[in-house]
Formats: structure tokens, sequence, C-alpha cells
């Protein structure tokens, strides 16, 4: 049984989850994409606008994309490993090396470099 500390902390959080979830429209860059609901995507422009790729949570292989990709939303459990490379190869663009981008469960990214590739990484 919870404690009435345990209730009161989880009450706290439900009515924080509630006005995050109010102010998502507030914070929204003007003639930004809508928000995109449960899982991750991928947008050709920054602040979630242009072409938007959709990514498939249960695919774990690495994906190029057709399109570079600028920003990403990810509303979901499991995180977005985007690379500057193709193939997934980590790097600065056109070079080797340890670069890439992770971005984590319930975060927007904004990418410094045109992130070419990307998989899915499920947590725990």
């Amino acid at each position: 049984m919870a404690s009435r500390t345990n209730r009161a902390i989880l009450r706290i959080l439900a009515v924080a989850g509630a006005a995050a979830a109010l102010a998502w429209p507030a914070a929204t860059p003007a003639g930004a994409a809508e928000f995109p609901g449960w899982g991750i995507s991928l947008y050709s422009g920054a602040d979630l606008t242009g072409t938007r790729t959709v990514v498939d949570l249960d695919d774990s292989s690495c994906h190029t994309l057709s399109e570079a990709a600028l920003s990403a939303v990810d509303v979901s459990d499991a995180d977005l490993y985007a690379y500057y490379n193709t193939d997934c190869r980590t790097g600065l663009p056109g070079q080797s090396g340890d670069s890439y981008f992770i971005v984590g469960s319930l975060h927007t990214a904004q990418f410094p470099l045109p992130v070419l590739s990307y998989r899915v990484v499920r947590n725990g």
C-alpha cells in the first residue's frame, strides 16, 4: 500500500505532467509541425518543420535517410541515435570519429549538423 507521502508525490507529478502537456502548444515555434503524438519523428527543417520521417520503434536496424534531418522529436520509451554519415557511421560529416547525437526519450532536438542516418535503441 502506498504511503501518504508517496501518494502526494504521485499527485504532484501528475499535475506537473498535465501542465507540461498543456504548455506544449505555447512552446511550439511559429510554423512548426503539429505535435506528432507517440513515437519518434525526424524533420528536414529546423524546429520540427519540413518533411517528416516517422521512425518505426520496433526496428533497431540502421536507416539512411533520403533527405537529411535537422530536428527531431522523441515521445517514446526509446532513444534515437542520429549519425552525421550514412550507414550509421560515427564521426563528423565525411570523416571517421566518434561523433553522433542521441535524442533521449521524451525530448526534442535541433541537430548541430545534418543527420543522414539513425537507429532506434530501446531503453531497459
